[in-house]
């Protein structure tokens, strides 16, 4: 079976888009739309290199006409925009892996009792800084720990009210 065959269209999406603005600095059209591409939904892209992470930027409510070109536009911004990391260069694309997250519209939570890392990803609000942090990731177990990284990544003190919201993904890899 091809490479082709084998990767879910929304991932092989995101590694040609990231492929043809690195090799080209061209920003794809999508060819087909397959059923996945044509809502509209908040979008993930997450880059991985021998399973570090490489780059991860998403949206997480829709800002593109769809899910298609949601998953362009921050498949380019994960490998050249994160601040984490450098720009992916050419000599990196063969080493990288892709997957794709398509959020659910997410949900005001009343209680702590209604999170679990696993199921729901999480958002953390207090006026307008916001940190998001996507389910099921590894070294993430508890909502205490969960709560602690989406707070530090919006620059939210550990005692500062917080209103949360939930959602939940569909994960291509």
């Amino acid at each position: 079976m091809s490479e082709e065959n084998k990767t879910h269209p929304l991932v092989k999406l995101a590694q040609d888009a990231v492929e043809a603005y690195i090799t080209q600095r061209k920003i794809i059209e999508p060819k087909t739309l397959v059923e996945e591409m044509k809502g509209k939904a908040g979008v993930f892209v997450s880059i991985k290199k021998h399973g570090e992470l490489r780059g991860c930027i998403g949206t997480f409510e829709p800002t593109r006409p769809d899910i298609a070109h949601e998953i362009i536009t921050n498949a380019i911004s994960a490998a050249t925009r994160d601040p984490r990391f450098e720009p992916v260069d050419t000599e990196e694309l063969e080493d990288l892996q892709y997957s794709v997250d398509i959020l659910t519209k997410p949900e005001p939570v009343q209680s702590i009792d209604e999170l679990d890392p696993i199921h729901y990803g999480l958002i953390v609000e207090s006026g307008i800084r916001r940190g998001l942090l996507l389910p099921d990731l590894y070294g993430v177990s508890t909502v205490d720990e969960q709560i602690r990284i989406c707070k530090m990544k919006a620059g939210i003190s550990y005692d500062e009210p917080v209103n949360l919201y939930r959602f939940q993904v569909r994960r291509y890899k």
